[in-house]
């Protein structure tokens, strides 16, 4: 079992395929995680990307899309080992894992609520998907 295990959710009311543009941009990994090298596995296209990772961890990583109701849930996975030198004292050791794991899921809510708050943008609450009854997904009417 690999020790950082990463799983969230996040809806977002808006289509799944206006979010692959912004997914699939290199600039935007290296601003989500900036330490992290990322090689593309799979570009699933509006259903999200798969990726390697290396640097200080080794392991995968994934966004996807999967279309609900009038939006879709982003889904975001993290499964890898850290490549520092980690304390062998078990109580240490578990310390600094769940740090490991506390910082790369504020960095996975981050990323996941900045595609939402792009995405969801020109959507007023209660209303329907962006990008659905007349407002485009971009922030202007069709």
């Amino acid at each position: 079992m690999t020790r950082i295990q990463v799983a969230d959710q996040t809806f977002v009311a808006a289509p799944a395929e206006s979010a692959t543009e912004l997914i699939s941009d290199r600039a935007n990994w290296r601003r989500w995680w900036p330490d992290l090298q990322l090689t593309v596995v799979e570009n699933r296209a509006e259903q999200g990307v798969r990726w390697k990772v290396s640097g200080p961890l080794n392991g995968t990583t994934e966004l996807w899309l999967e279309p609900v109701l009038d939006g879709f849930v982003l889904h975001y996975f993290l499964h890898a080992e850290p490549t520092s030198q980690l304390p062998t004292e078990p109580r240490a050791l578990m310390t600094e894992v769940g740090k490991i794991n506390h910082r790369r899921r504020v960095a996975g809510r981050a990323m996941s609520f900045e595609v939402k708050d792009r995405l969801e943008a020109s959507r007023h609450v209660g209303g329907p998907a962006a990008g659905e009854g007349g407002v485009a997904a971009s922030g202007g009417a069709r």
